[in-house]
């Protein structure tokens, strides 16, 4: 019998496909990329066409020899790597390898581990697709001489082993950005006004908001304009001047993609991108299922299509029909439109056996995976099935000037509900009586005047930095979460209850990377670059010359940088602290988390200590000095000497400056400084620095 091998990934996903394939079978995987450029030198001859030096992969050495001899014993071997450019490069890197070029090999993808999945792709046995695998080396290519060349860079003006990456440093940039944004920010005053409306023969009242005159809606910016409000409306009559009841239907969502299976898992499951995608893998590969021995549970995890195929779409439809009812299926599903081409687009992520319901597979799961699916299935399942419809109410009461404003609504059909809630789905939404009519007349009581103060935008999350990330167009599906967590561990950035703060460190590096290196952390040239990618998966543009377009602007940066930071050397800044080790003055050094205090007689002593820097002022509740201190993660703030006895801190550095006004603290707020009391609400230009 004709032996056949097929190659895979991952031991998992080769036990679930052994499965489906008779004894003429043989399936055994490579364990990801068996070649690579090297770690110990940039690994691409610039001088020579930019040819890429390729290595067996350290520690590969014995899977190769293993994956030789059966090749040597196979007669047909099926390459059947990720669906993807990754897992297309990975195939060829496997073709030169194993030296296969010469023997009958196939290069086989399917988007799920199901058995006619597998069956069919052996069918459609295709060769490598060279533009799949040149997208591919252009990424990697382009990633390694942004590496390899600005990392030496920050070497020599940060004096630490840091490094630069084409797309985490664009991220660093965003996040950065965002956080000057927020310390920039100054707040202003509004109010808003609410007030408890009677209609005569109802005893519950009719709760309205204020909102503005009968002809455009009014921000009420002081108190003393509230006051004026109030005072006229005591005065005033009230009635109703309209009441329009309506419909409104709310279409189900779209299946997931990588990055909003990302994002929706951060938000209702408190996972991090990398968890999500790690836990996604392990579904994909497959679990062992009681009853079903180890079967792939969703589609392939890398995409952003939300395409369905006509297969699913009809297991879907019978699941509906016999479990909701034929009113709960879905008139006809949009696909989501994109501008920027779909890269990875096979499907959308789903489940791979919709008859498999979360609560079968739950004893064969652990907690995490059992969340993760019943997310995905939910998700799927009410992507296929009709659209919510609300009953809405909207009321308007009028007095002479004014306008007060009610709405509610109320689910009339629950279509997807039925089947998957978010947290916006689950808000209660007030009702109002049904006696309410036009003309009515209404009696205002308990006029709740509340004060505010705008916020500044949030602080980026995991899954907010994936979302604009895609909107920017900027990485693709694989890059988004191995990009977030390189920046964390290299404490660019700090992530503290889900929320990301550029550290100390990473305003350096993102400082020096705008200055020396503009069109790297460019959002648009980044972006472009994507666009340029596909464009050598479409086979439009040959890969070396998208590098031929790409090198000498950044070795021209990268030489201007070096002879302007060769004339800038940090020496370490002499303290007055004394060792009480071995009596040396201490010095300032730079670590993942920032400064710290360090013995010069390194490494005859390594005595080290906290470093708190000084900032001329005084706390505001005991005296003491305040400091600049460093968050146990490496986020900058502003703190009392005097700690723990006194607690005071502060996210933005305080000024020498007292207020004006009324002699408080004032922060620095970009090119403004703010008193620290909002009900205060002093602000002032800050001097120009000498």
């Amino acid at each position: 019998m004709a032996k056949n091998l097929v190659i895979v990934e991952s031991p998992s996903k080769a036990t679930t496909i052994k499965k489906f394939l008779g004894s003429s079978y043989e399936v055994i995987a490579s364990n990801g990329h068996v070649r690579d450029l090297p770690k110990s030198q940039l690994g691409i001859d610039v001088d020579n066409d930019f040819e890429p030096k390729y290595i067996t992969i350290r520690g590969k050495g014995e899977l190769l020899a293993k994956l030789r001899k059966e090749v040597k014993k196979a007669d047909k071997i099926y390459l059947a790597t990720d669906p993807d450019r990754e897992g297309e490069a990975i195939s060829w890197h496997l073709m030169t390898a194993l030296k296969l070029e010469n023997k009958n090999t196939s290069r086989i993808t399917f988007n799920e581990i199901t058995k006619n999945a597998v069956k069919q792709a052996i069918k459609q046995a295709r060769p490598i697709d060279t533009n799949l695998v040149d997208a591919q080396q252009a990424r990697r290519v382009l990633d390694r001489l942004v590496g390899y060349k600005i990392s030496p860079v920050l070497w020599a003006k940060v004096k630490r082993g840091l490094s630069a990456g084409r797309v985490q440093s664009v991220a660093l940039r965003i996040i950065s950005d965002r956080d000057a944004e927020i310390n920039e920010f100054i707040s202003k005053e509004y109010w808003t006004l609410n007030a408890d409306f009677y209609m005569d023969g109802e005893k519950k009242p009719l709760n309205a908001e204020f909102y503005g005159t009968h002809s455009k809606k009014m921000t009420i910016e002081s108190e003393k304009e509230m006051d004026e409000i109030v005072a006229s409306l005591k005065k005033a009559d009230f009635h109703v001047e309209d009441v329009k009841k309506s419909q409104r239907t709310k279409k189900a969502p779209q299946p997931f993609t990588t990055s909003t299976l990302q994002q929706e898992a951060a938000k209702t499951l408190n996972f991090s991108t990398q968890k999500t995608m790690r836990l996604a893998q392990g579904l994909y590969e497959g679990v062992t299922v009681k009853g079903r021995g180890s079967i792939g549970l969703i589609t392939y995890l890398r995409t952003d299509s939300t395409r369905i195929s006509e297969e699913a779409k009809a297991a879907a439809k019978d699941y509906i029909t016999e479990n909701y009812g034929q009113e709960y299926l879905a008139e006809g599903v949009a696909e989501k439109k994109s501008g920027k081409k779909i890269q990875d687009a096979h499907e959308a992520i789903r489940p791979s056996y919709i008859d498999l319901t979360p609560a079968q597979v739950k004893e064969s799961l652990n907690r995490d995976q059992f969340r993760l699916y019943q997310l995905i299935w939910k998700r799927f399942m009410a992507s296929q099935m009709a659209a919510a419809k609300y009953e809405t109410t909207s009321v308007k009461i009028d007095t002479d000037k004014y306008r007060f404003t009610a709405a509610s609504s109320k689910v009339a059909f629950q279509g997807y509900l039925n089947v998957y809630q978010t947290e916006e789905d689950k808000v209660e939404k007030k009702t109002l009586s049904k006696n309410i009519t036009k003309g009515a007349v209404m009696k205002a009581e308990n006029l709740e005047k509340k004060q505010h103060f705008t916020q500044p935008p949030a602080h980026f999350t995991e899954a907010s930095l994936v979302k604009t990330l895609e909107e920017l167009g900027i990485g693709r599906p694989s890059t988004y979460a191995p990009t977030i967590s390189t920046i964390i561990n290299r404490h660019y950035v700090a992530k503290e209850q889900k929320q990301l703060y550029v550290t100390e460190l990473g305003e350096v590096v993102n400082s020096i990377m705008k200055k020396s290196f503009p069109s790297i952390v460019d959002v648009n040239f980044t972006a472009a670059m994507e666009g340029l990618l596909d464009c050598v998966e479409d086979g439009t543009v040959k890969w070396k010359t998208v590098i031929e377009n790409f090198y000498p602007d950044l070795k021209e940066a990268v030489d201007i940088a070096q002879k302007e930071l060769e004339e800038v050397t940090i020496e370490d800044e002499v303290t007055d602290v004394i060792c009480e080790e071995c009596g040396r003055n201490m010095v300032v050094k730079y670590g993942p988390h920032g400064k710290f205090l360090a013995c010069p007689g390194f490494p005859d002593c390594r005595n080290t200590k906290p470093f708190f820097e000084k900032i001329g002022v005084e706390c505001p509740n005991c005296g003491g000095d305040l400091v600049m201190k460093m968050s146990r993660k490496g986020r900058r703030y502003f703190g009392c000497m005097n700690f723990p006895e006194c607690d005071f801190m502060t996210w933005q550095k305080p000024s020498a400056k007292k207020c004006p006004q009324c002699g408080g603290l004032m922060l620095e707020k970009g090119s403004k400084l703010v008193c620290m009391d909002e009900q205060c609400g002093y602000v002032e230009a800050k001097p120009k620095e000498k």
